[in-house]
């Protein structure tokens, strides 16, 4: 007998619309955040901690110090520890910042930071709640408090608001290793530390922890960085034994903070029509003009008058009452006129003496370089680009191989990006170089082959990320052409060091041609001059200071 199946009506149908908070989408759709392997999850974990960590150091003019424990409890299970010396959370925030999706300081303010959506560290905490149900811990003392906070939260994914499982004060400051044989393990009055368990996997590699931390030591070079893992080891026939590996130490290749950004408003030439509409409806300016002044960057009197004139808006109209015609008019004018290029004090690059500081801490190579260009604008957002390159003799570092592909450090607001480098802006700029014109072998519509590492920088107040989990560089044609402009500066003067070094190797074959003969030289114009042996020694000393001399002034 066929079945039949029963027909939806719309009553049926809207009997089971609901709506979803932003916490359950994510929840089931977990790998836009970047956990959407055990492997992966565990790095994005750790970079979120990280970030925000630096990110609140940072803001409150202390000099990072930042601990990372990995420590494994069963098969597959990790608990992760991020700890920092930062200012701490006051209480009446922890539940918000560890326990709902979409909240911070950051969103709204166009300056530069790591974080920008208010996602990272709460999104590690829902997914160490999916894939064990534990709840994130947070300890955080502020320099005013006589005791800290300890907290334990967990998400409420339908509402997508915090849970707060268990509240307490309890005597606690942050504790950092010894840098050193001898020395003392710091302590700090202040900071901040995060434990969330998962389901996870730890692996050493190019896409590990390790390899985050470490170039995170490297674009981040005022950072003291540890780390250690704590891992679980199975002999035959026995219990997993704890073993505890030790402390790792990214010292400061600094001892000064990044200079302080500012917030600053949107400029009128990145602003959407829709988002235009919504600014002027929400604008607490009395006045068109008052608005067009104070709620964007670099429109002085003169040129608001002139954008609605050229809107043809009577400057006096209340902003709220706007049309949607003559707002779409105004949105024109703003587009047709000249204006000024965003304020850019509100960046802060690495800076060329800081970039050079890192890769020779964590790099030994001969040769280092880097540059910082100026600021310029995609979408009205203020941006500049950072490259450097440490280029090593053949064997002289074990991670740089003369017959592998270079090395490509792609990194955001100080932030390094490990995973999706083939979507990436930054990889498409390394590959399009034509290396081979500055001395790299490279092979077509790849990267050039070589033992060194490029180092890649983008710092902007809004961070174009092609996606949620904030792996590559979506590909402007502004950003790409700074790319490839600090990538061909670097490159002329890696050409000109490579020249200098081929220049000097061919020197070099020659004189050893020329000493292995000397000797000869010296007793052919001993028997054609019956010289003594006492004078063919001196002729072979003469020509070898000849040569010397002849080396020295080449």
């Amino acid at each position: 007998m066929k079945r039949k199946t029963a027909t939806e009506t719309a009553e049926s149908m809207a009997k089971r619309q609901r709506d979803i908070s932003v916490s359950e989408f994510f929840l089931k759709n977990r790998h836009l955040l970047g956990f959407d392997s055990p492997r992966k999850a565990i790095m994005t974990a750790v970079k979120e901690a990280v970030d925000n960590s630096l990110d609140a150091c940072e803001e409150a003019g202390i000099l990072p110090e930042i601990s990372v424990e990995l420590r494994q409890t069963a098969e597959g299970r990790f608990v992760v520890t991020v700890q920092d010396n930062g200012p701490g959370i006051v209480r009446a925030q922890v539940p918000k910042v560890f326990a709902k999706l979409l909240y911070g300081s950051k969103f709204h303010r166009l300056r530069m930071s790591r974080g920008q959506q208010g996602i990272g560290i709460s999104a590690a905490g829902m997914y160490g709640q999916l894939t064990t149900g534990a709840a994130t811990i947070i300890l955080s003392k502020t320099r005013n408090s006589p005791r800290a906070h300890r907290i334990a939260v967990q998400i409420d994914t339908r509402a997508n608001k915090p849970a707060v499982l268990s509240d307490e004060e309890v005597d606690w400051r942050p504790e950092f290793p010894a840098e050193g044989p001898g020395q003392v393990p710091a302590t700090s009055a202040h900071g901040t530390q995060v434990v969330i368990e998962m389901t996870a996997q730890y692996v050493r590699g190019r896409l590990s922890v390790d390899e985050y931390l470490k170039q995170c030591a490297v674009a981040n070079p005022h950072l003291r960085l540890h780390f250690r893992t704590r891992l679980l080891k199975k002999e035959k026939n026995t219990e997993p034994v704890l073993e505890e590996g030790p402390w790792l130490t990214y010292s400061r290749a600094v001892k000064t903070l990044p200079p302080p950004v500012a917030a600053i408003q949107p400029h009128p030439h990145g602003v959407e029509l829709g988002v235009l509409m919504q600014m002027l409806k929400d604008s607490s300016a009395r006045t068109l003009k008052g608005a067009l002044q104070e709620d964007f960057s670099r429109v002085s009197a003169r040129v608001a008058l002139e954008i609605c004139e050229k809107a043809g808006l009577n400057p006096k109209a209340n902003p709220t009452r706007v049309a949607h015609q003559e707002i779409e008019a105004l949105y024109q004018a703003i587009q047709d006129t000249k204006l000024m290029r965003p304020p850019l004090d509100c960046l802060a690059p690495i800076g060329e003496e800081q970039i050079m500081a890192g890769l020779k801490k964590e790099f030994p190579a001969d040769f280092y370089a880097a540059v910082t260009r100026a600021p310029e604008v995609y979408r009205g957002n203020p941006f500049l680009v950072e490259a450097g390159v440490a280029y090593a003799k053949p064997g002289q570092n074990s991670e740089l191989g003369a017959e592998d592909p270079v090395r490509l450090m792609r990194c955001a607001n100080r932030a390094p990006l490990l995973y999706m480098g083939g979507a990436c802006a930054m990889t498409e700029a390394m590959e399009n170089v034509n290396w081979k014109a500055y001395g790299l072998p490279q092979p077509k519509g790849g990267l050039p082959v070589g033992p060194a590492v490029f180092f890649v920088h983008i710092a902007s107040v809004w961070v174009p990320f092609t996606s949620e989990s904030k792996e590559a560089i979506a590909h402007y044609p502004e950003i790409l052409r700074e790319l490839t402009f600090a990538l061909q500066e670097i490159g002329r003067q890696l050409s000109v060091f490579l020249s200098r070094r081929r220049r000097q190797a061919e020197a070099d074959r020659k004189r050893s041609y020329i000493e292995k003969y000397i000797p000869h030289l010296a007793l052919g114009l001993q028997d054609i001059l019956a010289l003594n042996d006492k004078q063919k020694t001196k002729i072979e000393h003469d020509l070898e200071r000849m040569l010397e001399r002849t080396h020295l002034e080449a």
